[in-house]
């Protein structure tokens, strides 16, 4: 008697919730157009350039031992502080990241990284990608992306 019950009240439900989540995914992600999105806050647009950010000090060619140093300039007055990443890409492997924590640059309207210096050697030849993204504290974000050489 006691079995039953707690096969009914504590193994069923289990059972159930497992099979019912199991066949809700599986019917979601036959659609064609359906992808999981698992941090949809550093999902970054192919050639997605808005005009409130800007990378500023990035050469388009550079060779192995030569630093990658650059700023970003934001203009968007929903950004006044928040959390800069920048990030550097090859294909979609990622080479290199800097975070710049806390970056309150409105008042003066400065370049950021504010006292540090985002300064990274890429030291294999190829093309890259570099992505600066700003998080506000509010956890709205805006980014951008260019593209370098190095040889």
């Amino acid at each position: 008697m006691a079995s039953k019950r707690i096969f009914v009240v504590f193994i069923l439900p289990v059972i159930f919730s497992i099979a019912f989540g199991s066949a809700i995914m599986g019917n979601i992600l036959q659609d064609p157009d359906r992808e999981l999105n698992m941090i949809p806050s550093m999902s970054f647009s192919e050639g997605s350039h808005d005009a409130d950010i800007e990378i500023i000090g990035l050469s388009k060619i550079y060779s192995t031992s030569e630093s990658v140093e650059i700023s970003v300039q934001i203009s968007d007055s929903h950004f006044d502080c928040g959390d800069l990443y920048v990030t550097i890409y090859s294909g979609k492997d990622v080479i290199t990241q800097g975070g710049f924590f806390e970056q309150c640059f409105a008042e003066r309207n400065e370049l950021i990284p504010i006292g540090e210096k985002f300064s990274k050697i890429v030291d294999v030849s190829g093309s890259y990608k570099i992505v600066a993204e700003m998080i506000s504290e509010d956890l709205k974000n805006i980014s951008i992306s260019e593209e370098f050489t190095v040889k």
